[in-house]
């Protein structure tokens, strides 16, 4: 069974930092393409940034330079560095995979980004 957990959201001032964290069970985790989407209110979900098993990453053009995505293949964690945040940037942080021919997402965690 695929799991996704997201963790670390919470509330921060505008320039702040958090760091997102992602747990991974029940798929080939090195393998997997993983990725960061977000959803803010009365929007559609969006890519943030996804990682390929060799470590190549891709960003969306609102949070290049600003955003990290990276990944622990021993410990199935993805993780996403967000630095100088701004209010624009709140909203539910989704983890996601493909795997299997089916479209995994975790349950989200909340970011809130304080003017």
């Amino acid at each position: 069974q695929v799991q996704l957990v997201e963790s670390g959201g919470g509330l921060v001032q505008a320039g702040g930092s958090l760091r997102l964290s992602c747990a991974a069970s029940g798929i080939m985790f090195k393998l997997n393409r993983m990725g960061w989407y977000r959803q803010a209110p009365g929007q559609q979900r969006e890519l943030v940034a996804n990682i390929i098993s060799g470590g190549t990453t891709n960003y969306a053009d609102s949070v290049k330079g600003r955003f990290t995505i990276s990944r622990d293949n021993v410990k199935n964690l993805v993780y996403l560095q967000m630095q100088t945040l701004q209010p624009e940037d709140t909203a539910v942080y989704y983890c996601n995979t493909w795997y299997g021919g089916m479209n995994y997402w975790g349950k989200g965690t909340l970011v809130t980004v304080s003017s």
